[in-house]
């Protein structure tokens, strides 16, 4: 087996691909990080491919203003200039094509012309799942949701249909392909993993409890949510520590729960995380919507216990109740709730810290999930 990866960006294709690498089956990775960028990731430059120059472009227009930016079909545009670049440099010498969903259309039919199966990666939920409940969430704040290009979506709906299999990262991203009609047999359900050389405990320097939120400070990550709750909590020497970056949505939010102890950390690079877990008690992610979010399985590594939704991906991971807690989304009463409880009960806090601590390092590594990916692909061949 001689596999293809290609992704417009990163996400855990490096991963995948350095997995593949290590079994001996990766035949390219195309991406549009540069080479030396790759290489970081234990990927040999003999199987990179680099698109540099879109990553470049992309990065200098959405580091414009959203005023400035105006006209959303760049952004379809980026999307089918990636697509149209990975086409023409495929070639025979391979027999899987593993690529991103909405950035390979074109590109999978090429690979299914020169004899490969195709595997379209859907790191969230269905994208008709997905855009509606965002529309909805928009909505409820009297605003427009406008992240889904029409022409993107067009494409991603097209490629379930034509990929031999669509992987998804959770039950949940699995259960809204199922409601959508797509076969349980065409899907190939593999959880993340993390680093767990990355990732992993260090001292706490004080004995203050925080409740840590690592990602995106957006609607879609429900922090309108996480904000309320941990506001009207009013924990005395507690604190909520917002790593990530803030999209211009959630300001209000920040506004009108403005507290000194609601601390924004910025945007951290992921060689820094652990320092900023490891300072804190809890892990919450008030997410509506995701595939399966990897702060979660890198929070775990670093002995958190995680307080996550339904629409997290976190149950593959997360043992309800041992490793954390799950609650339904827009929960504010309930957020507070389990909050408290890892407040008021310091000794249930640390146990279920380290058995998170203890499932990561047991099943949630990067070589875990790259046994499990392998064996699904193998089996496409059997």
């Amino acid at each position: 087996m001689k596999v293809t990866v290609s992704v417009c960006g990163r996400f855990h294709a490096f991963n995948l691909a350095q997995q593949l690498q290590t079994k001996k089956y990766l035949h390219k990775l195309i991406s549009t990080y540069p080479s030396f960028a790759i290489t970081k990731f234990g990927i040999d430059k003999q199987f990179i491919h680099s698109i540099w120059h879109l990553e470049a472009l992309s990065r200098s227009w959405y580091r414009l203003p959203v005023w400035l930016r105006g006209d959303r079909n760049l952004q379809l545009w980026f999307v089918e200039e990636f697509d149209r670049s990975v086409t023409n440099s495929l070639s025979s010498g391979f027999d899987l094509f593993v690529g991103w969903s909405g950035y390979n259309f074109w590109s999978l039919h090429r690979a299914k012309e020169l004899g490969a199966k195709t595997i379209i990666e859907r790191g969230s939920s269905h994208m008709h799942y997905q855009t509606e409940i965002l529309k909805e969430e928009y909505e409820r704040w009297g605003l427009k949701f406008t992240e889904t290009h029409p022409g993107i979506y067009e494409r991603e709906i097209k490629s379930y249909a034509d990929a031999d299999k669509i992987t998804v990262p959770s039950l949940f991203a699995k259960r809204t392909f199922l409601e959508q009609g797509i076969s349980e047999s065409k899907l190939i359900h593999v959880p993340y993993g993390t680093s767990l050389a990355e990732f992993y405990p260090v001292p706490k320097e004080d004995d203050i409890f925080r409740v840590i939120h690592c990602g995106g400070i957006n609607l879609r990550k429900g922090i309108q949510y996480l904000l309320q709750a941990f506001y009207e909590l009013n924990l005395p020497k507690a604190e909520l520590w917002l790593v990530g970056a803030i999209a211009p949505e959630i300001k209000p939010f920040l506004a009108k729960y403005q507290s000194d102890r609601i601390i924004y950390k910025g945007k951290q690079p992921q060689n820094q995380l652990r320092w900023f877990y490891s300072q804190c008690s809890v892990f919450c992610l008030a997410s509506i919507e995701e595939g399966l979010a990897m702060v979660q399985p890198q929070a775990m590594a670093c002995g958190l216990p995680i307080i996550h939704t339904t629409n997290t991906g976190g149950e593959d991971i997360v043992r309800d109740g041992i490793d954390g807690f799950c609650v339904p989304i827009r929960t504010v009463e309930t957020l507070k709730e389990k909050i408290l409880f890892f407040y008021e009960n310091p000794d249930k806090r640390e146990q279920m810290g380290r058995n998170a601590l203890e499932q990561a390092r047991q099943s949630l590594s990067w070589d875990e999930y790259g046994e499990k990916i392998v064996n699904n692909y193998l089996y496409l061949f059997n």
